[in-house]
């Protein structure tokens, strides 16, 4: 698809079933709501047999004034992450769903990691041997400071998260900066004429995100602001998984107020369907207007 001078392609790592229902991955949320939206939601972004929340790993590669960008990076291959057992070493066909978009790992100029959690930084390094050494060579990854203070765990922080992150870290985001590959920014980074990032905290602490302004068109990379489009209808269901609820819950209103007022296409990071949305006020809450013109994700991978 192409947003003004810019071209987006979406690359799958996993589209699937995340072991969680709705009152565990939205615990706040009000379930007859769920109830009601039941019909739509399944099957892109609910197993209706099972209950259980679907959802999507993805990469967005853009490219845009002749650079190679890509934002997230997903949960990576041979990760060992004891606490999150459905990416528990994973072992999938990323890299070559990357080359099938024409991307080879030497072309990438530019990763964004929206934030520093295990399933948008994966891909930053791949295991050569026994070392975790940078999957994209030549590309500078863009990382907010206050989540590679936040994760790093030489601070000690106590998190929400707790030891779902771990080893993440370590194996993902450190080899990058020892390889003096990192740009840890702070207050909004300009990329580009069409591309800027911004602070969206809440989620994480250093949680970003991306506007496009190209031409007439506009979009807005969340991340997980939104991990599922019930959230589009009820903006203060946080995720279990948002450090800081209040937080959240206001940046996620804010950003879907802009997206309604600037009719700014939201792209959430986990969308599987077609993975991104228009969307309208309705009253206090929002609902959306169409569907981005990707061809949903089908059989599960």
């Amino acid at each position: 698809m192409t947003l003004g001078e810019v071209t987006l392609t979406r690359v799958w790592e996993y589209f699937g079933p995340v072991g969680m229902t709705p009152e565990v991955f939205f615990p706040e949320s009000p379930q007859e709501a769920w109830r009601e939206h039941r019909s739509w939601l399944a099957p892109h972004f609910l197993d209706e047999r099972t209950g259980i929340v679907n959802s999507a790993i993805q990469t967005w590669v853009l490219r845009s004034e002749g650079k190679v960008i890509l934002v997230d990076t997903g949960v990576g291959n041979h990760k060992d992450r004891p606490y999150a057992p459905v990416w528990n070493r994973l072992n999938t066909t990323y890299l070559d769903n990357l080359a099938r978009a024409g991307v080879r790992p030497e072309d990438v100029d530019i990763v964004i990691n929206t934030h520093l959690h295990i399933d948008h930084v994966g891909w930053n390094t791949y295991l050569d041997g026994r070392t975790w050494v940078p999957t994209f060579p030549h590309a500078t990854y863009l990382m907010p400071k206050a989540d590679f203070d936040y994760w790093n765990p030489a601070n000690e922080q106590r998190t929400r998260l707790g030891r779902g992150n771990q080893n993440v870290f370590e194996d993902s985001v450190a080899p990058v900066h020892a390889a003096g590959q990192t740009l840890l920014w702070e207050g909004g980074h300009r990329i580009d004429g069409n591309l800027q990032l911004d602070p969206a905290p809440g989620h994480t602490p250093g949680s970003s995100v991306l506007t496009l302004e190209s031409g007439s068109d506009r979009a807005l990379f969340v991340g997980d602001l939104l991990h599922n489009p019930f959230q589009i209808h009820e903006p203060d269901a946080n995720s279990c998984f948002c450090e800081d609820p209040a937080e959240a819950r206001a940046t996620r209103r804010a950003l879907l107020g802009r997206a309604a007022d600037e009719n700014a296409l939201i792209i959430p990071a986990h969308l599987g369907g077609h993975g991104a949305a228009e969307v309208v006020r309705d009253g206090g809450k929002f609902a959306i207007k169409g569907w981005a013109p990707f061809a949903p994700y089908g059989e599960r991978v």
